[in-house]
């Protein structure tokens, strides 16, 4: 499958955009399990990093990419454009913690110059 070049840039050098197609989004919801919470709250007490909160956000933002970039493919374009990204966290409920992962920006083809 053909690359597709994913920038924060709005006008990335050395490329012209031959054709937009508009905003286009990947969105990912991770939780945590029970036991990686209460490990994690026991963690908070005493401070120092989260790493496995960390991994999971990683592996979150990761999947929200993948599916961008599907999203783009999609649509036909080589690039996706002035990339942004939002996460947040919420209870499911059920005090269960998510962390939701929102990556976006503009699809294009790009030429090179």
């Amino acid at each position: 499958m053909k690359e597709i070049l994913i920038t924060t840039e709005l006008d990335p050098q050395g490329y012209l955009i031959k054709e937009r197609f508009g905003v286009v989004f990947g969105v990912s919801v991770f939780s945590r399990n029970v036991l990686g919470n209460f490990f994690g709250s026991i963690r908070a007490i005493f401070g120092g990093e989260q790493s496995g909160y960390a991994k999971m956000i990683m592996k979150n933002r990761d999947n929200a990419i993948e599916k961008l970039v599907e999203n783009a493919r999609n649509l036909g374009a080589n690039a996706v454009i002035g990339v942004r990204f939002d996460s947040n966290e919420f209870d499911s409920g059920k005090g269960q913690s998510m962390n939701e992962v929102v990556v976006y920006g503009t699809a294009v083809i790009l030429e090179k110059k």
